[in-house]
């Protein structure tokens, strides 16, 4: 008498069905997580602005005779005996190297012809690298567009937060520019 042999376990084709629904839901889902973490990068270039524009407030009032800070590392400086006017991971994001989640974060002070000097460098509470001027300028730009965030950020000494789905915001940041953050 012939004893059958019991063959347990999965036939090739099953294998395959499983290896095709994962697959299936594996083309679903990975969008969908771009998108969300393109999401969070563009929250954390908003709250960024946000930061360095309370941070210019702070200096002007305190440190700057009423002008603004001209760069990160201005800001990023402490006076004697106090705290720095941003956080360390704002100072370096000027540096596409260092960019803080997908996004360099810059303060400049591209030419915009209405602004001037207003306290030497060596007069701020800081000894800032720069005078401090009467407006400043920082950007958010995504490190690449459409994989990083899609949305560039900006904002000025108005405190107001611009957006553009399609380029860098310059400076002035021009009249027709109507996309703000609430």
């Amino acid at each position: 008498m012939k004893k059958l042999q019991k063959n347990e376990g999965f036939t090739l084709i099953e294998l395959l069905i499983v290896v095709a629904i994962i697959g299936i839901i594996a083309a679903i889902a990975v969008p969908g997580l771009l998108r969300a973490r393109q999401s969070g990068n563009e929250a954390s270039a908003i709250g960024s602005v946000r930061a360095i524009n309370s941070g210019e407030t702070a200096f002007a009032s305190s440190c700057g005779g009423g002008g603004y800070a001209q760069s990160n590392a201005d800001l990023a400086k402490a006076p004697a005996g106090g705290a720095p006017f941003i956080s360390p991971d704002l100072e370096k994001a000027d540096v596409a190297a260092t960019a803080k989640s997908g996004y360099v974060i810059d303060v400049n002070n591209n030419a915009d012809a209405a602004n001037r000097d207003v306290l030497a460098a060596a007069n701020t509470c800081n000894v800032a690298a720069a005078a401090s001027r009467a407006m400043y300028h920082v950007v958010a730009d995504p490190v690449s567009r459409g994989q990083t965030g899609t949305r560039s950020f900006a904002s000025d000494h108005r405190g107001t937060i611009y957006f553009s789905n399609t380029a860098t915001i310059a400076n002035p940041i021009p009249a027709a520019l109507t996309d703000f953050i609430q």
